[in-house]
């Protein structure tokens, strides 16, 4: 090839971002024209990143001030010391389960529409303390109270009044249907929005919301009821990832026994309109068995775990007679490690505090464990490896190799429908006066496979069109192409960050 062949070529190669991917983890080839890094990562700090890290629980009768009562800005990290830490530190995600009749009292009467609402005042106190929430919307009253507002009974809905006097609507009911999908949609006409909503379970009928013990006036309906229902939430909250409870008995009308011929299948079909998985058995060895463990397992990588905790170890729940025979009466410790074991091989992305002495015991008792969810769980992402040219022309190509790195058992999952590939990997150039003057985002790169000990290796050619001659800093992030930020926080050490972007080093632009 020529000289003026080859600048054509060139010119034309500079009008795109070219990306060639490998999975291979051969050494990075360099000369001495360029600049290698090697980065070591940052295994301590927390990161506030979505669908990641530790879940603090809200109770229902809690205001805007439990922060204070429940002293979870100085918890006690151990039985005879003075240390305490701040639970927001560990934790970016408040979880809020709570009958559809908090949200609505009355018909149209929407809790978030005051702003001096309890819900609001919550709302306004999580994210004043750097913190997302997340909901689950329960109908059911057995064992509660009045969760569904009666003005649905009132509008002749059909359904059932237990001992206490609580009623609880049929699902199945087209009344309470045409009630609830109204409720849901303008629930969503609010909340769908993932700057301020971590997640939403997207099925809250039965028990406690969980799945199961499920009322309907006709047990045929179940499985037409169950598509409605997550038809409908993947349909509103279209930005907010959406959870499915993978219960052996999903929907069903009993609580317990050995799996129904139709979970597998419904709960495939709720994974495919975009749910992700939660379970709220963990640690419970007689209720998350094989079962459990091997749904989890077909869908590894492809939708995110989140964990909740089943036994309850401040009250009733009698966690010593658990058939593991782990668990010491009295040593909720040995629960906490139960848990944690479970979420490891489950490949979590979340685990929970949940409420009092739940939460207490994590940082009182099992503190070592909660600071190696953080270290080893979820995802934790890092550039182990970036290689460029520290000079290159204006107008030009640079060409930049970069390698990745997961510190955790879990993923990041960008490929859930609700994110769609928000998430990429992205190069800025910081001038002088620390402005970022342009930014590059490799459309290429897929942080969803980015899997524990499997590092990836990408080659980037990035056009240098437009960029003004001069000394640059060339920084490298993983940026959300929706908000035009970065969007998922490094493990890397913050002191060589500059808003958020990690700094490679110097670069010179040419004439």
């Amino acid at each position: 090839m020529n000289r003026s062949t080859y600048k054509k070529h060139t010119f034309l190669l500079s009008c795109m971002i070219i990306t060639l991917f490998s999975n291979s983890v051969m050494p990075l080839q360099v000369d001495a024209h360029k600049r290698h890094l090697t980065i070591q990562p940052d295994t301590t700090t927390f990161l506030h990143n979505p669908l990641n890290g530790w879940v603090i629980y809200l109770n229902r009768n809690w205001d805007s001030d439990f922060w204070q009562k429940e002293d979870y800005e100085h918890l006690s990290v151990s039985e005879n010391s003075a240390d305490t830490v701040n639970i927001t530190n560990y934790a970016s995600t408040c979880y809020f389960r709570a009958g559809w009749r908090f949200f609505e009292p009355v018909e149209g009467q929407y809790a978030w529409l005051n702003p001096n609402s309890r819900l609001m005042r919550l709302l306004g106190s999580v994210i004043q303390h750097g913190c997302k929430i997340a909901f689950r919307i329960v109908v059911d009253g057995r064992d509660q109270g009045q969760n569904t507002p009666l003005y649905v009974k009132e509008a002749g809905a059909k359904g059932f009044t237990d001992n206490s006097g609580i009623w609880t609507p049929y699902v199945d009911d087209p009344i309470f249907q045409m009630k609830y999908e109204k409720f849901i949609c303008a629930l969503g006409q609010h909340f769908n929005d993932p700057d301020i909503m971590s997640f939403i379970d997207g099925y809250g009928f039965g028990k406690w919301g969980e799945g199961h013990s499920v009322a309907y006036s006709d047990y045929n309906h179940k499985k037409t009821v169950f598509k409605w229902n997550i038809d409908l939430y993947a349909r509103v909250f279209s930005k907010v990832p959406t959870l499915i409870n993978y219960h052996r008995l999903i929907g069903d009308t009993i609580s317990w026994g050995e799996p129904s011929k139709d979970s597998e299948d419904m709960l495939d079909y709720a994974v495919r309109q975009g749910c992700s998985l939660r379970h709220d058995a963990f640690g419970m060895t007689d209720y998350y068995q094989d079962w459990e463990k091997q749904y989890a397992k077909k869908w590894r990588y492809i939708r995110p775990v989140i964990m909740e905790g089943g036994w309850i170890t401040g009250a009733h729940h009698h966690y010593w007679t658990d058939s593991s025979k782990k668990y010491r009466k009295g040593y909720s410790e040995d629960v906490r490690q139960g848990e944690f074991s479970m979420s490891a091989e489950a490949h979590v992305n979340m685990m929970d505090f949940r409420v009092g002495d739940e939460t207490y015991s994590w940082f009182k008792k099992a503190f070592p464990l909660v600071k190696r969810f953080l270290a080893q769980g979820g995802y934790r992402l890092y550039p182990s490896e970036i290689s460029y040219d520290n000079s290159a022309d204006h107008n030009g190509l640079l060409i930049i190799h970069h390698q990745w790195n997961n510190l955790g058992w879990g993923y990041c999952p960008t490929n859930i429908p609700q994110w769609n590939q928000r998430y990429k990997v992205a190069f800025a150039f910081i001038n002088k006066d620390g402005q970022i003057c342009k930014i590059f985002v490799d459309s290429q790169t897929d942080l969803s496979k980015w899997y524990y000990n499997a590092p990836v290796k990408y080659i980037t050619a990035l056009s240098l069109s437009g960029l003004p001659r001069g000394r640059y800093t060339l920084a490298v992030g993983l940026f959300d192409v929706r908000g035009n930020k970065i969007g998922i926080h490094m493990a890397v050490s913050q002191e060589k960050q500059h808003d958020l972007w990690l700094k490679i080093g110097e670069i010179k632009i040419n004439k």
